[in-house]
């Protein structure tokens, strides 16, 4: 199964960065997504939004958290930059490999009646002349 992806208000949230829910998802009171449908309904400057990554779309996908269940995100070490790499000096050609022999390109031939390139069978797919 293949997603795509459509624009929405989902796009303008970063991934992995709690945010109110009040200014980033704007709407009527809802519930936790840790808590469950039982809980009770919490107006949306209680909740927080947290965009996390899917293994499968791209786009990620949203929840809404209460304070109590805010995911903690640890953040991600940067990579630290590489030192520059040293040249190496080419290797020696192997005696082993073997080159590919080059076949040489037949020359174009092309029929004198219908005056399109004749394929390698020597026949004209046009007229069915045999061009020699």
């Amino acid at each position: 199964m293949k997603i795509r992806n459509s624009s929405d208000w989902r796009d303008a949230i970063p991934f992995d960065t709690p945010l109110r829910a009040s200014e980033a998802v704007p709407g009527e009171a809802t519930r936790c997504a840790t808590c469950g449908p039982s809980s009770e309904v919490r107006e949306r400057e209680e909740l927080w939004v947290v965009k996390h990554r899917h293994p499968n779309n791209p786009a990620g996908f949203v929840r809404l958290y209460c304070l109590a269940h805010r995911p903690v995100i640890a953040t991600r070490p940067e990579p630290a930059a590489k030192a520059p790499r040293e040249r190496r000096a080419p290797r020696a050609a192997s005696s082993t490999r073997v080159a590919a022999p080059t076949v040489p390109e037949r020359p174009a031939v092309f029929c004198p009646d219908c005056f399109v390139e004749v394929p390698a069978t020597g026949v004209c797919g046009m007229c069915g002349q045999r061009v020699g």
